[in-house]
């Protein structure tokens, strides 16, 4: 009944704003992870699965083309995927549907089983890499079988688990500050199985948290995977 009812809620209307960090389409496919050394992030891309009729949407801030490049980012031999199988905390206690653990479990398959689904709003989930870690590129893949545009889309990293103190922000396609986490410049985008991989600069920290504000297609907000190329911090 519930992951009924997540696929029926993909009849809804919702719309949101403005402008810029360049975006060029992404690669539609890709291989696997373990990289050695001097070559650059390659994620593992889940298959293709579109459904139902998507609900078409204008955002002033959306990338040319609806979708964001996978930027090149390279890494030394050691950088792995270090997010894998670790502990993820909400700002939602009692998802709509799945459990936290999909956001870390590897399997980016947007089926309804694989699928956390959180309330309307703002929300965030949070993942613990266990150590101070330098992180160089993060990856995220929110519900994916339906072309939509998930809103006020921000990614931080902390030593604070509370993220109030030493708070870095790596990504904010927040255009008016409606989050109230800072206005931001990154671009909206459409959802793809390809996801969203951005360049965290060697960034140091033990949380990664990703906000999100509902969609343009519900209030609601959905995450399938999150993966977090690093290594513990020297």
């Amino acid at each position: 009944m519930i992951l009924a009812a997540f696929i029926l809620s993909a009849c809804g209307d919702d719309n949101k704003n403005a402008p810029k960090s360049e975006g060029t389409p992404a690669p539609s496919s890709s291989s696997a992870s373990a990289p050695a050394s001097g070559s650059t992030i390659k994620l593992e891309i889940p298959s293709e699965e579109l459904i139902g009729t998507p609900v078409p949407f204008e955002l002033p801030n959306l990338a040319p083309g609806g979708v964001i490049s996978h930027p090149a980012i390279s890494i030394p031999s050691d950088v792995k995927n270090i997010a894998l199988g670790k502990e993820v905390t909400s700002s939602d206690d009692f998802p709509i549907n799945g459990e936290l653990e999909f956001l870390t479990d590897g399997k980016k398959r947007a089926s309804g089983e694989f699928v956390l689904e959180l309330g309307p709003g703002r929300q965030w989930i949070q993942v613990d890499l266990g150590e101070k870690s330098e992180v160089y590129g993060i990856a995220l893949w929110h519900f994916h079988s339906q072309k939509r545009a998930y809103l006020d889309v921000v990614i931080q990293i902390s030593d604070d688990p509370d993220f109030v103190n030493g708070v870095t922000t790596l990504f904010n396609n927040d255009d008016d500050n409606s989050s109230g986490l800072g206005k931001g410049t990154d671009y909206a985008y459409t959802e793809t199985n390809s996801g969203l991989l951005i360049d965290a600069k060697k960034s140091l920290g033990r949380y990664i948290r990703l906000y999100s504000n509902g969609n343009t297609t519900d209030k609601l907000n959905h995450y399938i995977e999150v993966e977090v190329y690093g290594r513990p911090a020297k």
